[in-house]
């Protein structure tokens, strides 16, 4: 589908409805406590500001559940992003209404507005038609740039770019098409997909529609316990799926007919117990390829951690999507970081597909030495499923020369 990038458009003078992600965490004091979104949204904003736009901010925080609450307000983000920016931004103590109106249209050239938290109205998550046009009414041209959001058909995603003829894609927005589109469509060869995290049910379309691409499929954390029951083996006590196991079965016979090496753990490390509120674990040992009973699995072992690395070092283009184990807890970590660092020293394009998988890697330290991570998490899963997300699908446009085709 044709997607219209802001670098193309013309937005002088004109009010500029951004739909951000701001959903950012906040500490006890109600502070923001990781600004990583906010910066990665000042690209976008920046380029708007220096055309002259009036820039119109709208995101949600939290799930405020339709009513105002101030525990999600968007106040303190507002803070944070005038000091990135380096110029003022006028918070908005609402997002719809006369006086939101009003401060939108008072707005000077390169001016940024802050609306407040859009799920401060049930009508967002609706995608209720007359929130959308009050929405719509601050707008005359309309950019997302929260590809995080863009699988959810909400009022800000989809009810208002469809009041609006500008559309456009934000800077992030279009990079996540990039990658998570034409790199892993048309990928340079070979092409190694990690995949892990709990469960199979989770990504039992990614995997089908991977196995189509990939060269190699690398499976672990707690799914691959569900594929190695698949395959008869002892898994002890740890997190399976027994109704996903056909579908792992039918998993491990596709790769054979279409010749991917799909490599799953030959050795695990396992625990007796696991605390997670005290992100402890009892027992720690080492099993080989058999899971001892009353033992579960709790990350990749030692020589599953060199196997992997021997197949994302003949790559040229990984991505990765799931940690290897519970890396939360420190004593299970290894394995998920080892894997940063073999995706790090490889040299290849490399692709981190959103949630856990970014935290994980950020936690690893080797963030600075990846291609490129995916601000969405389920938007994520979904776009490398082949789903058309409503949020992207909004943004399509016939009435200029497309800056790229979308490949979903």
């Amino acid at each position: 589908m044709a997607i219209q990038s802001i670098r193309d458009a013309k937005l002088k003078g004109l009010r500029v409805f951004v739909r951000v992600d701001f959903n950012v965490p906040l500490d006890e004091q109600g502070a923001v406590s990781d600004d990583t979104r906010i910066v990665a949204a000042l690209p976008t904003i920046e380029a708007l500001v220096a055309q002259g736009a009036k820039v119109v901010l709208a995101s949600h925080l939290g799930r405020p559940k339709g009513t105002r609450n101030e525990a999600f307000s968007l106040k303190p983000v507002g803070g944070v992003l005038a000091e990135r920016l380096g110029k003022p931004v006028s918070y908005l103590p609402d997002c719809v209404g006369p006086d939101v109106e009003a401060a939108v249209q008072a707005l000077p050239e390169g001016g940024v507005a802050l609306l407040e938290n859009l799920r401060f109205y049930a009508g967002e998550e609706k995608n209720d038609p007359g929130f959308a046009k009050q929405l719509a009414s601050l707008a005359d041209a309309y950019v997302n740039d929260a590809f995080g959001t863009a699988h959810r058909a909400h009022a800000s995603t989809v009810g208002v770019p469809a009041l609006v003829d500008q559309r456009y894609a934000g800077f992030l927005v279009e990079r996540e098409l990039e990658f998570l589109g034409t790199k892993t469509t048309n990928p340079e060869r070979p092409f190694v997909v990690i995949l892990g995290g709990a469960k199979v049910s989770d990504k039992i379309t990614v995997i089908d529609a991977l196995l189509e691409k990939a060269d190699a499929m690398l499976i672990g954390g707690a799914m691959a316990y569900t594929f190695a029951l698949a395959e008869g083996k002892q898994v002890g006590a740890s997190r399976v799926e027994e109704d996903k196991v056909d579908t792992a079965r039918k998993a491990i016979a596709k790769a054979k007919s279409r010749g991917v090496q799909l490599l799953l753990p030959v050795d695990h490390r396992v625990a007796s117990s696991v605390d997670f509120e005290h992100g402890s674990v009892e027992g720690l040992d080492v099993a080989e390829d058999a899971i001892p009973k009353g033992f579960l699995g709790v990350d990749i072992g030692p020589k599953t951690e060199a196997l992997f690395a021997e197949a994302i070092a003949t790559a040229k283009t990984v991505l990765w999507n799931g940690p290897m184990g519970i890396f939360e807890i420190e004593a299970c970590a290894q394995g998920t970081f080892s894997i940063a660092k073999a995706v790090a020293e490889s040299g290849a394009l490399s692709i981190i597909g959103g949630g856990d998988s970014v935290k994980a890697i950020k936690k690893s330290g080797y963030a600075d030495r990846v291609t490129f991570m995916s601000t969405g998490g389920g938007a994520s899963l979904e776009f490398l499923e082949g789903k058309t997300l409503p949020g992207v699908e909004a943004l399509a446009s016939s009435r200029k020369a497309p800056l790229a085709e979308a490949i979903t």
